[in-house]
């Protein structure tokens, strides 16, 4: 199974982009998926999560401006990032917990040019 993320990009402050991420293979009971961000320098951190129940929770920082979605069906998760700030510049990786394992994406580049 891996896990492909698209989306990133260039885009100035104040913009929106939308990032995906898709599990190639079968992959059965997936708990939790996230998006996990890390910024030169700085350690990964978690950006938002969705459980399987639909519950979500979001890093203080974005709250009001990213919205994290899933489609069970189609093994999918999204994060709508609006009003894009500088600071949000990172590679974002996306990632899918089951109770044994954890799957991680390729990480995918967002700039956010002042």
């Amino acid at each position: 199974v891996q896990l492909q993320a698209s989306g990133g990009g260039l885009v100035q402050a104040g913009g929106s982009l939308r990032l995906s991420c898709a599990a190639s293979g079968s992959i059965f009971s997936i708990k939790n998926m996230g998006w996990y961000r890390q910024a030169p320098g700085k350690q990964r951190e978690l950006v938002a999560d969705i459980s399987s129940g639909g519950s979500r929770n979001y890093a203080d920082s974005v709250k009001g401006r990213f919205t994290i979605s899933r489609d069970n069906a189609k093994n999918t998760v999204y994060l709508q990032m609006n009003s894009l700030k500088p600071e949000d510049t990172a590679v974002y990786y996306c990632n899918f917990h089951q109770i044994t394992r954890t799957y991680w994406g390729q990480g995918t580049l967002v700039t956010v040019s002042s």
